[in-house]
């Protein structure tokens, strides 16, 4: 049974959540968040992380994230991230462009992971209080990363010690932060507020929902002006009863971490048929993400059999991307493995 392993982007909505976009859909609604299902977030999202929030919906994770970093950093500020981060590589300039040019500063590290050494390396360079150079002013952290791991709590409460110590603002990119929480085994809260996580970009999109995300504020300072962000950004939703829809029917019942549990499973069970094949995994798999160098004639075997996934130069000589989603079944895995020997 072939299977596409493109991107979790490419599965479809998680049936529930569908389900909860027609249950909206029932009579008329007050349009830009002034609807009851909208309203109701605030109250759900601090029952989820223990903590009161503040909740911004918008419709992409680009969007997200670059909201997020315009509330931390000024325009002359800079933002810290891994150099393969996706507000670095896959976001079309939209962080400069949202924070009216703060500059992205690219720290290396293994793995997707900066770490404090490069952090230190990185502020290093700067020539702090001199009006001729741009001032550090956040570090944004992908949680799980663009390689498919995971930073442990005490990895991020580290990270933002050393953030919080140069006066900047600590921002977590969690397009897949569902399988980070699953990866783990942590609660919510213990890997954002508690571990100093100042704003986070809650995705819900790559995990089982149509079009759904949201801003989710900690530091009350940091809300302050995102309403008016938001809405020069394009991001107020007219009809927000259907996004909200959405994020109310994936926290219920915690499916949305029973649907990260599941792509995680599957592409755990990738991993291993990978590593028995003898194939070099690049990075570890903590999370849905693998990437494995993988000969030519394998690779257009597999494609040949109607197998679908990404060359990734960056992986290395035969470097290929694979992505699970909650979609994912163990017989498209089963068959992949069997049709790769």
């Amino acid at each position: 049974m072939p299977g596409c392993f493109l991107s979790d982007n490419a599965a479809g909505i998680s049936p529930e959540i569908l389900r909860a976009i027609a249950d909206a859909n029932d009579g008329a609604a007050a349009g830009y968040g002034a609807d009851a299902l909208t309203e109701s977030l605030k109250d759900r999202f601090t029952a989820l992380f223990e903590h009161d929030v503040d909740v911004f919906v918008v419709a992409t994770g680009t969007a997200a994230n670059a909201l997020s970093l315009a509330a931390c950093c000024p325009p002359w500020g800079a933002v810290l991230c891994h150099e393969y981060a996706h507000i670095a590589r896959d976001e079309c300039g939209a962080p400069e462009f949202y924070t009216a040019g703060a500059k992205l500063c690219l720290v290396p590290g293994k793995h997707g992971q900066v770490t404090l050494e490069g952090l230190e390396a990185t502020y290093r360079g700067f020539r702090l209080n001199d009006q001729h150079q741009t001032q550090p002013g956040a570090v944004s952290l992908s949680q799980a990363t663009e390689s498919g791991t995971v930073y442990s709590v005490r990895e991020v409460a580290n990270i933002a010690s050393w953030t919080h110590q140069r006066k900047m603002k600590l921002h977590m990119d969690g397009a897949r932060f569902g399988n980070a929480v699953a990866s783990l085994g942590c609660t919510p809260a213990e890997i954002t507020w508690k571990a100093g996580v100042d704003i986070l970009s809650f995705g819900a999109t790559k995990n089982g929902a149509l079009a759904a995300e949201a801003v989710i504020v900690f530091d009350p300072a940091l809300a302050k002006d995102m309403a008016y962000r938001r809405k020069r950004a394009g991001q107020l939703l007219s009809k927000s009863r259907f996004f909200s829809a959405q994020l109310l029917a994936y926290l219920e019942g915690d499916l949305w971490l029973r649907n990260a549990a599941r792509s995680n499973r599957t592409a755990s069970a990738l991993a291993d048929g990978f590593d028995a094949l003898g194939f070099e995994l690049v990075h570890p798999v903590h999370a849905n993400e693998l990437f494995v160098r993988m000969p030519d004639e394998v690779a257009e075997r597999l494609r040949g059999g109607g197998f679908q996934f990404l060359d990734w130069p960056t992986a290395g000589p035969g470097g290929r991307r694979l992505v699970t989603s909650s979609a994912t079944t163990e017989d498209e895995v089963s068959a992949l493995l069997e049709m790769a020997v």
